[in-house]
């Protein structure tokens, strides 16, 4: 049996993760698991979904986070592309009016 890791991943010797490799990608995509994958001992390797990899990465800016937030507290993360196209065009219709 696996041997589990402090942060919830399972140790895998590389004979292990070579013979059951659908079955460990199907538990990372399942389970949300990931796996440190060891070959004589050693660390070696980890498997871990895409999701997991592209947040580690490539994390969110802080700033991106924070209009994100605004945005579903304002209503207007539910707008459509034709909305918003609408209003930027309105809002610089209104900027040349001013000028």
């Amino acid at each position: 049996m696996p041997k589990a890791a402090k942060n919830d991943s399972i140790v895998v010797p590389a004979l292990r993760a070579r013979t059951n490799f659908g079955n460990l990608l199907r538990r990372v995509e399942v389970e949300r698991r990931s796996f440190v994958i060891e070959k004589r001992g050693t660390p070696r390797a980890v498997l871990l979904s895409i999701r997991d990899y592209v947040r580690l990465a490539a994390p969110e800016p802080e700033v991106l986070r924070i209009i994100a937030e605004e945005s579903v507290a304002k209503g207007t993360d539910k707008l459509s592309s034709q909305q918003i196209e609408k209003i930027i065009r309105e809002t610089r219709a209104n900027q040349t009016k001013r000028r």
